[in-house]
């Protein structure tokens, strides 16, 4: 079985993001892209994408530049045409150096992600085996989710959200951006107002959003003005790459640390890990390398004894796969559930993921084990 194509295809949805001021939900992305790559066996594997599509295109479909030996400048579809893609891990390593002197993080690492979860999802097809399966275990049939939506300006506006939430099955809730970080005081009463409505039995998570500049002392005392409401963990209280304000962060207070849906590689994550010492890992699997480093990611968060909870906020694509990842892990917590109503996270595969019981249960068909409407993806397609 050879590659026969590779190719970026960008979408794009009618709606925009909503304020959350009329206590609506986020539509979900405007932009997204779509990874397709082809084989010669009538096989193929998709992944989605959440990036700057078109940048994302250029990068997979340029030409191949440098001479033979010495891929560094490349196209990734050009390094990829002919190869075998059931050799994920070696092929995982020609994308990164063939576009390593323009790469290495951003927006060509995202388009190596995809291109790899794609793999993945040939590789299980191929074999007629679910990907957590080829990766080496299935651990769990389904995950706890948790919803993860914005604050809403008011403690009216939270309280009617959380208990929406909770109406709707789910156990665990992640409020995140949109207010928070305005005025401090505010934020003390919305964290307050959806504690007060989940009560005692449920889980509360926030995050904070890196978009607020804060120093490591001010981040320390946002923690503890939450602690009282019992956080399961608070995300992104810094910037991502304040590695040492992590760890001044994290060893300052109880309440758990998470981060890193902005990195990528395994070595991105061993920096959380040996010098931010954070607590939560949190790569996405379209951002950080792709299936092949997430299996990387486990091992290591497994040897430091800390949490891989996966950013999944995309498409049923992206919660397929992160579903996979958590079923790979012994100790697997929770999973993100984008719960925004917008056509390219609700409608891009043909059967969409459905909460059961505050839980989500790991596909159990070959591949990723949901199917792409090509439908949809033609209707929404502008490149």
């Amino acid at each position: 079985m050879k590659i026969t194509n590779v190719e970026v295809l960008v979408l794009k949805s009618p709606g925009l993001y909503r304020s959350p001021e009329a206590d609506e939900e986020a539509v979900g992305p405007t932009y997204m892209g779509l990874v397709k790559v082809r084989t010669d066996a009538g096989i193929t594997g998709y992944s989605d994408m959440e990036t700057a599509a078109p940048v994302a295109k250029a990068v997979v479909e340029a030409p191949r530049w440098s001479e033979p030996g010495m891929e560094c400048f490349d196209g990734l579809a050009s390094l990829l045409a002919g190869e075998n893609p059931l050799e994920v891990e070696r092929l995982w390593y020609k994308m990164y150096r063939g576009s390593i002197y323009y790469g290495r993080r951003g927006v060509a690492m995202q388009a190596i992600s995809a291109i790899d979860i794609a793999l993945w999802d040939i590789c299980g097809k191929f074999y007629g085996q679910p990907v957590c399966v080829l990766m080496g275990a299935r651990w769990h049939e389904r995950i706890r989710a948790y919803a993860s939506t914005l604050f809403r300006p008011t403690a009216d506006g939270m309280r009617t959200a959380t208990r929406r939430y909770l109406d709707s099955g789910f156990t665990a809730v992640k409020f995140g951006w949109g207010v928070f970080g305005e005025d401090p005081r505010r934020d003390v009463e919305l964290v307050e107002a959806a504690r007060t409505a989940m009560g005692d039995q449920n889980d509360l998570l926030v995050d904070t959003g890196w978009f607020v500049d804060r120093t490591p002392k001010q981040a320390i005392e946002v923690v503890r003005s939450l602690e009282p409401y019992r956080p399961f963990f608070i995300e992104e209280i810094l910037h991502p790459e304040d590695y040492d304000g992590y760890r001044k962060v994290a060893e300052a207070v109880s309440t758990p640390i998470a981060c890193g849906e902005q990195e990528a590689t395994e070595w991105g994550f061993r920096e959380l890990i040996e010098r931010a010492h954070v607590d939560v890992l949190q790569p996405d699997l379209t951002r950080c390398g792709g299936l092949t480093v997430g299996r990387k990611i486990v091992h290591m968060a497994e040897r430091a004894n800390v949490h891989v909870i996966a950013h999944s906020w995309s498409s049923d694509l992206l919660t397929a796969a992160s579903l996979h990842l958590n079923a790979f892990q012994r100790r697997a917590v929770l999973v993100e559930f984008n719960t925004a109503s917008g056509p390219l996270s609700r409608m891009l595969c043909r059967e969409p993921i459905r909460l059961e019981d505050g839980y989500l249960r790991v596909p159990t068909g070959p591949g990723l084990g949901v199917e792409v409407d090509e439908e949809v993806v033609e209707r929404y397609r502008i490149a």
